[in-house]
């Protein structure tokens, strides 16, 4: 397991990453738009610090800190937003669409899980013993496609954990007024084991993620995380409409650079 100094360089840099686009895009040096994952970082190192180096990773359009836990260069990374050559993907990708090595990202809200879970099975029927990895969000629960995809993954046992980051807000719509139920029941109904967790400390994420990883590639069958989280920044840009005042306290209790003090 790395060592907690490692974690947290791991941390501050996706956090100064992330910074560094939203001071930035004023200029109107980026292709695109982009949504950045401030706050939420404890869940990305925490989920790919254990990977292994055959394993798959499908990200959405909250993709950069993904990437940058999963070992993608920064400086790689921030010339793909600027549509540079030098870029991940020549800078023909933009912020949410990026390939490298086994990660792949998309901005379509829910369209990676069948993707994910189609690939998870190419990957049990290769024996390769990889297992795919698939971040989605609560908005992502409204989405018809992922319910097909769960139904699959659990009747033909696909080795893939689905990481549900769950951070309240779908844009600009809490959570309260979009979603009905429990989380965890959406995937129960389709016979998927899950893990919740209400932190956004790594130290208590990562031996979670270590299990449930162990446990999909020991038993070949699909598992579920669901990370309940914050996300500090906007939706998008600079388009965030919530009260500052709230923002604040979400930072306060909630930052996973300084939970330990």
């Amino acid at each position: 397991m790395d060592s907690n100094s490692t974690l947290y360089r791991s941390l501050y840099r996706i956090r100064k990453f992330e910074e560094t686009v939203l001071e930035n895009f004023p200029r109107g040096i980026f292709f695109g738009t982009t949504h950045t994952y401030l706050g939420q970082e404890a869940d990305a190192v925490g989920v790919l610090t254990p990977i292994q180096e055959n394993d798959i990773v499908f990200s959405n359009h909250r993709c950069h800190g993904h990437f940058l836990a999963y070992g993608g260069d920064p400086h790689a990374l921030f010339a793909e937003l600027t549509g540079r050559a030098t870029g991940v993907c020549g800078g023909r990708g933009g912020s949410q669409h990026l390939h490298w090595r086994n990660f792949y990202s998309n901005g379509i809200l829910g369209g990676i899980v069948p993707i994910a879970t189609g690939m998870a099975l190419a990957e049990k029927h290769k024996k390769s013993g990889a297992v795919t990895i698939a971040f989605i969000g609560d908005g992502t629960l409204g989405e018809g496609v992922i319910y097909e995809a769960f139904n699959m993954s659990s009747l033909w046992k696909a080795p893939i954990l689905y990481v549900l980051e769950n951070n309240h807000i779908a844009q600009t719509t809490g959570i309260e007024l979009s979603l009905a139920g429990d989380i965890s029941a959406r995937f129960s109904a389709f016979g998927i084991p899950s893990h919740q967790l209400d932190t956004s400390d790594i130290l208590k994420i990562l031996p979670v993620t270590t299990e449930l990883l162990s446990a999909v590639r020991r038993e070949i069958s699909p598992y579920a995380l669901i990370l309940n989280t914050h996300r500090f920044g906007p939706h998008s840009k600079g388009d965030d409409t919530r009260d500052p005042q709230l923002v604040d306290l979400l930072r306060q209790a909630y930052d996973p650079i300084q939970i330990h003090g």
